[in-house]
């Protein structure tokens, strides 16, 4: 089996995970209601998508 011959540093360690990042949600607003919401989604508040109402309150 491949064991590491040294130890992993934490300045190489921190290296390695510094793209681990949170990624901000895209929102987008709502034109009937002017919420934000997540692009192709029905609007929680509203509950129309695409000018209809798809999700009655």
């Amino acid at each position: 089996m491949a064991v590491p011959k040294r130890r992993t540093s934490h300045s190489r360690k921190n290296k390695r995970r510094s793209h681990w990042k949170l990624a901000v949600p895209a929102l987008v607003e709502c034109p009937k209601c002017r919420e934000a919401r997540m692009p192709h989604r029905v609007c929680p508040s509203c509950g129309f998508y695409k000018g209809r109402e798809v999700k009655v309150k």
